[in-house]
């Protein structure tokens, strides 16, 4: 089977969770399929078939039909909903978050976004998602019967080894010499960063230590937040430092108003660090659940996942059987399937 994977995330300063939703992808499918990238993915190993245009004129070429699919190809799966016209087409769709959680996304993505989804259903696109929810709010806008429900759609066993010492040195630099809290996501309206930030704020006098909190991620869109006391910011880093830094890790918490999945929690579970989270598809409750809304939830979340030894034990005993269902070669599976029937 020939399949051309629109990578054109990959293209962006922040790829985000779809970029690395491609690259899983890359990964777990191995030598199963014929794989060419589409508009991005140079380095990844597959053959790329590639644009001069830039990212957005791009996109802007494809919303209106300028720039189709190349053809040849068996099927053509959209890793989001920047889609050229192809048939037959397979979308991800990985939330609808900007029309539950509108407050938290600009105007004009908020209507790319339902443009855009407006254009693959008319384009006859079939729709993978990665849970009953989203597959029951994307039936307002198409067919069930167009809609699989993947299990798993994503791994979490896609970081490098761990660089132990490009991680020291980095915590080095930023004056964190000893035990640390961790969170890990790009930096915008949606991941909830000061509401985690005032419930460290109380949790902070309430651990063994005053450990600071490491925060990773770029920076996304909306006010960025100055960090208080305690506070530290690295900015993006690089995925086998990314993997040291979840490894020593007191805890590690992801706290968004609303995610389809939440990758960053089960990267940690993996690296076997206790997990702090909202209310996540992704986790399989192997962590300490807290209400996203309520900074005191948040706080006595913090004390117990980075103090309490004996629920720390059990967390990362819990992750560790929740991270091993969770592989990109299980998902390149179930993808597989759908693109057969697709194709058929």
């Amino acid at each position: 089977m020939r399949v051309l994977l629109v990578a054109q995330q990959l293209r962006r300063a922040v790829p985000g969770g779809i970029g690395t939703y491609v690259r899983g992808l890359v990964q777990g499918l191995g030598d199963e399929v014929d794989l060419t990238l589409l508009a991005g993915g140079d380095g990844l190993g597959p053959p790329v078939v590639d644009s001069h245009l830039p990212g957005k004129l791009l996109t802007r070429a494809w919303d209106a039909g300028l720039v189709k699919a190349p053809p040849g190809y068996d099927v053509v799966h959209a890793a989001a909903l920047a889609t050229p016209a192809a048939s037959p087409l397979v979308v991800a769709v990985h939330d609808l978050a900007w029309r539950m959680l509108p407050d938290a996304f600009p105007r004009r993505g908020r209507a790319w976004h339902e443009a855009a989804l407006r254009r693959a259903v008319a384009r006859g696109a079939r729709f993978v998602v990665p849970t009953t929810a989203t597959a029951d709010a994307l039936t307002a806008d198409v067919a069930a019967a167009r809609i699989d429900v993947l299990d798993p759609m994503y791994g979490c066993d896609h970081l490098p080894p761990a660089d132990t010492a490009a991680a020291t040195e980095l915590l080095h630099r930023l004056g964190v010499e000893g035990p640390y809290l961790l969170t890990v996501a790009t930096l915008e309206p949606r991941k909830n960063l000061p509401r985690l930030l005032e419930a460290f704020a109380r949790a902070r006098p309430l651990l063994p230590d005053p450990w600071p909190l490491v925060v990773v991620g770029p920076p996304g869109w909306g006010e960025q937040v100055k960090p208080p006391p305690g506070v530290v910011l690295t900015g993006a880093v690089p995925p086998a430092t990314l993997a040291a830094v979840y490894a020593g890790a007191r805890c590690m918490a992801y706290v968004p108003l609303l995610e389809g999945w939440g990758l960053p929690a089960v990267e940690a579970m993996a690296a076997c660090t206790p997990v702090v989270a909202s209310p996540l598809p992704s986790t399989g409750g192997a962590v300490v659940e807290v209400d996203p809304y309520d900074p005191a939830s948040i706080a006595a979340g913090l004390v117990v996942a980075a103090s309490d030894e004996r629920r720390r034990a059990e967390l990362v005993t819990a992750g560790l059987l929740r991270a091993a269902e969770l592989t990109w070669e299980a998902a390149a599976r179930a993808h597989v399937a759908v693109w057969e029937g697709a194709a058929a």
